[in-house]
């Protein structure tokens, strides 16, 4: 009891000694010496208890430990800060002095609500929660389902069959083939009609497809042209060794088929439908993210000399849109809507916009029998795919999209379920629980 009242006294005086302060008036040394005095009366006991007993070798550890913890302790106080380790003054020694503030916010005791969960009060909450869900699912249903569709997939259709047969082979790739299919507009469609082409079973978000790119070279950066980043291999450079522009899988296999949608009234003379070609992508895209490197005086053909152009291309890339000539280049619509990668196998992509301007097309696409000149060039037969041209009109909700409306018919359904079962139980059970003793 004498060994541990001694080094416990000698312990805390010196752990608790008074830090240092440039001002005299603290009594740090007096506060030190008697810590030491304690820790020689405990060592002092120690090596009588240990000489009595012949436990020399406990006795020498013990010195060794007390030893070291009274160097530990008092270089750890004698430390020039005011400050602890968590940056707190302390305003007063011992055992309180890391006790946090006694205010509501630390000690906990700011005022809190706790529900009280009853049938009363859950169950209500079900049912609603149930009759909101199934309300938005029904009127997104409706909203979906008010818009007009029309699907076509020209793969193998019409006389596109020729074609697809033709493109199996890879040496007939540089020879252009067309073809041309035939439908009817049984009923008309109103508003803007957009105009887009779908692939299925083509993987955009392929990891290793969708980093093949140079978006320092989209950018418009001339080092960029000449030396492609290394993510765009093995689309760097062509047989020559010339830099390819654009570079990258993504760009090299860009959806290069071509439509001419014609219009055939009660008159049987075929009528060209005007589409919007230019102004379909984002602004983000169209003014960031995609520029062409600067001109100055020069023309674009002579800024992307001694480039080439990638390797499944039929042009070059100022040559993509020769109506209009500021629609070449980096900023070519087609190519920016083609390089934003799709998330999913089967997409589509907007080709066009329906120009409203001349009649028979001021209200939409009337009815009637169109046809679609097809000029064939996207082999789909090494990925097993099929292509596909979507015409369609747009509400505020987008187009034709089920997931969502279907999504909270089903949570509504399960809410209700779950809430006629709590209900159930709790009729049975009583609100007391009296019943659930039995």
């Amino acid at each position: 009891m004498k060994v541990t009242r001694s080094l416990s006294k000698g312990l805390w005086l010196i752990s608790n000694r008074p830090q240092w302060s440039p001002t005299p008036a603290r009594p740090a040394g007096k506060v030190c010496w008697q810590a030491v005095v304690q820790v020689y009366v405990c060592v002092r006991t120690c090596r009588d208890i240990a000489e009595k007993k012949n436990r020399k070798r406990r006795y020498w550890g013990l010195l060794v430990r007390t030893f070291w913890l009274f160097t530990c302790t008092a270089s750890s106080s004698s430390l020039p800060s005011k400050r602890s380790f968590m940056g707190r003054v302390k305003g007063k020694s011992g055992p309180l002095a890391r006790r946090p503030d006694n205010s509501a916010f630390k000690q906990q005791r700011l005022p809190a609500w706790s529900p009280m969960l009853t049938a009363n009060t859950v169950l209500p909450f079900f049912y609603f929660m149930a009759l909101t869900c199934m309300l938005l699912g029904v009127w997104l249903l409706l909203t979906v389902q008010s818009t007009q569709e029309i699907r076509m997939d020209y793969t193998e259709a019409g006389t596109c069959n020729i074609c697809f047969e033709k493109r199996k082979n890879v040496s007939n790739a540089a020879e252009s083939c067309s073809c041309k299919v035939v439908f009817p507009i049984e009923k008309p469609l109103k508003g803007d009609v957009f105009f887009y082409y779908s692939l299925q079973n083509f993987h955009q978000n392929l990891r290793r497809y969708m980093s093949s790119r140079d978006d320092g070279q989209l950018v418009g950066r001339k080092n960029h042209l000449t030396h492609p980043s290394s993510y765009c291999e093995p689309f760097t450079k062509d047989q020559n060794g010339l830099p390819v522009a654009p570079c990258g899988a993504v760009a090299n296999s860009i959806f290069n088929d071509s439509f001419t949608l014609t219009y055939y009234g009660s008159s049987g003379l075929p009528v060209k439908v005007p589409l919007l070609r230019n102004g379909i992508t984002w602004y983000t895209d169209k003014n960031v993210k995609f520029r062409n490197p600067k001109i100055d005086n020069w023309t674009l053909p002579q800024v992307f000399e001694g480039t080439a152009k990638p390797l499944y291309w039929q042009k070059p890339v100022y040559e993509l849109d020769p109506l209009n000539l500021n629609n070449n280049g980096f900023i070519n619509d087609d190519l920016i809507i083609w390089m934003r990668a799709a998330a999913f196998p089967n997409f589509k992509k907007l080709y066009g916009v329906l120009y409203r301007a001349k009649e028979p097309f001021t209200t939409g696409l009337p009815v009637g029998n169109y046809s679609i000149t097809i000029s064939y060039n996207f082999p789909v037969q090494y990925f097993q795919g099929k292509k596909e041209v979507v015409l369609t009109t747009l509400t505020w909700f987008g187009g034709q999209n089920h997931f969502l409306p279907i999504a909270y018919l089903v949570t509504s359904s399960l809410v209700l379920l779950i809430a006629v079962i709590l209900t159930v139980v709790w009729w049975k059970f009583g609100k007391n629980g009296k019943n659930m003793e039995e």
